[in-house]
């Protein structure tokens, strides 16, 4: 079986730029086919905070229904949108989207309207994945926000992401985010929620997932062995030619090849309902 993907973005989110090419949903497939991806997760980004422009959850569907055997579409609506909560339904039910993502908005991670979406992924046992900064779905540093949440919506499968989720890795996190380096301290609660909660996991893409992954080659082989079962392979590409480094890094990664596996496409699998 080839890679999943469980991070993906298309679409204008990038206007600003104007004329520069966007990422092709052809040039996506050639990404790849070039890397040995077999399927990408699109995750729309429908709230402002997310980037100087738009990734529609129409157009994640209108990408999947092209090529539907390599694309699977997540549903992204912005909680402060009228009726935002019918929307979603609709996406699911009547579009068959397979998860919520990306959420990242200004508000509280535990906001009544964010807790709105993780009640709907908890009623259809649905993964949401959440890009948590500092000022964004933000936290306390200890993720107070998040552990409450986990207990509240235990079918809501929350897949972690962004700087302040990866940056408490490590004890000594101060909440501000970014991309701390050098050793990571024990006991950071990234790690303790993992091993506690059932409905939590992380995708290793972006900036924020890769230099958690390998700030300290040491730590990381022990965090993996104990929660490769909850890692999800993710890029977090954007546009054409964008490096993947988790790619290597999953390659050279000192555990067994039965827990690389996982990582690549295992638990992709199994939290997106798919057959093993």
């Amino acid at each position: 079986m080839g890679i999943i993907d469980f991070h993906v973005h298309m679409g204008n989110l990038f206007r600003n730029r104007y004329p520069s090419i966007e990422l092709s949903v052809h040039q996506l497939i050639d990404h790849m086919n070039r890397h040995d991806i077999d399927i990408s997760v699109l995750l729309p980004c429908e709230s402002p905070e997310a980037a100087p422009g738009y990734f529609l959850t129409q157009e994640a569907l209108r990408a999947r229904d092209i090529y539907p055997d390599r694309l699977i579409a997540f549903v992204s609506v912005d909680p402060r949108m009228p009726h935002s909560t019918d929307q979603i339904r609709i996406f699911i039910d009547r579009y068959g989207c397979l998860g919520f993502g990306e959420l990242i908005n200004s508000l509280p991670f535990d906001d009544p309207l964010n807790r709105g979406i993780y009640a709907i992924c908890d009623e259809y046992g649905l993964p949401l994945v959440f890009d948590m900064n500092r000022t964004y779905c933000w936290d306390d540093p200890q993720l107070t926000r998040l552990e409450r949440c986990l207990k509240e919506f235990p079918g809501c499968k929350f897949v972690g992401h962004g700087p302040a989720f990866w940056a408490a890795i490590s004890a000594d996190n101060d909440g501000t985010g970014g991309y701390p380096e050098g050793p990571v301290v024990p006991g950071g609660p990234v790690d303790r929620l993992l091993g506690e909660y059932e409905n939590l996991y992380a995708d290793i893409s972006a900036r924020s997932g890769y230099n958690a992954m390998t700030r300290d080659p040491q730590f990381t082989v022990g965090f993996v062995n104990r929660h490769w079962h909850k890692l999800l392979f993710g890029s977090d590409i954007m546009g054409p030619g964008w490096e993947v480094p988790q790619l290597r890094w999953l390659e050279e990664l000192d555990v067994d090849r039965r827990k690389k596996e996982a990582i690549a496409y295992g638990n992709a699998r199994r939290v997106l309902g798919l057959e093993v």
